[in-house]
């Protein structure tokens, strides 16, 4: 969501959420010379509304009877402990975060409630969303999330200024083009606040090529190309870590911490 292919699998790759999955390394996935303009969301969309709405389906069959879920959430809980100082909301304002590709809820359930006082999700796949709203339920009741946008992350403008202390994306800018993730991440610097962080959390591939996956219409990036991307829409790499105890069998997984630029 690689150039020579290291594993073949029965199950079928994806990508972890509503988000590009915990990508494995399959023979269909194909790497090509221009893989943007092979991206179809529409097709992407058709594909995750057709996948169960359960941590099994998002996580692409690497769900509870594996060790991603909880893995992932440790590695997320770990590196933001790292970074405590390097972020924060700004005094008197609510630290607020924003999941995108949220499907079910996963990430704001099982970590990022924990590090916000509340939580807004983006997500455009329906039945992800619902299903959302029941695993979402109590903390709904605690005050804990705030709006949910059943939207493509692309189309998706900040409601206001400076509004977010933590910006989490996790699996899902593979669904966009170059051009569409630089002018997403354009959108994120006018909705962090000043003390604010981006975290973008991804598979990569094992080399400096992306790769295409034609089963979701998605791309899966190297980690020079994700560098390569950041640098040129004005962000500034602070810290950067992988993954660990997740399957051999999955792409890498790097959680990358960002801050804008300043003039």
């Amino acid at each position: 969501m690689n150039s020579t292919l290291i594993h073949e699998l029965s199950a079928k790759s994806s990508r972890f959420e509503s988000k590009m999955p915990a990508k494995s390394v399959t023979e269909d996935t194909v790497q090509k010379s221009n893989i943007d303009s092979l991206i179809n969301y529409d097709h992407a969309i058709t594909y995750w509304t057709e996948t169960p709405a359960t941590v099994d389906g998002v996580l692409g069959g690497f769900g509870e009877s594996t060790s991603v879920p909880k893995a992932d959430v440790v590695g997320s809980s770990v590196f933001m402990r790292k970074l405590k100082t390097r972020w924060s909301a700004e005094p008197a304002k609510m630290k607020y975060g924003i999941d995108f590709g949220a499907g079910i809820g996963r990430v704001t359930r099982d970590f990022l409630h924990k590090i916000c006082d509340k939580v807004d999700l983006v997500e455009p796949v329906l039945p992800f969303v619902e299903q959302m709203k029941i695993e979402l339920k109590d903390l709904m009741e605690q005050g804990k999330i705030g709006k949910i946008y059943d939207i493509p992350m692309q189309d998706w403008t900040p409601d206001e200024e400076s509004k977010y202390a933590v910006i989490w994306c996790q699996w899902c800018v593979g669904h966009l083009p170059d051009e569409a993730l630089l002018k997403w991440l354009d959108q994120c610097k006018i909705g962090l606040q000043e003390d604010g962080i981006l975290i973008v959390k991804e598979n990569n591939t094992n080399d400096n090529e992306d790769l295409f996956d034609p089963e979701d219409s998605s791309k899966t990036r190297s980690d020079l190309n994700f560098r390569r991307l950041f640098k040129e829409a004005g962000w500034k790499l602070i810290a950067t870590d992988l993954q660990k105890g997740v399957p051999k069998e999955l792409f890498p997984i790097r959680m990358y911490a960002l801050k804008p630029i300043k003039d």
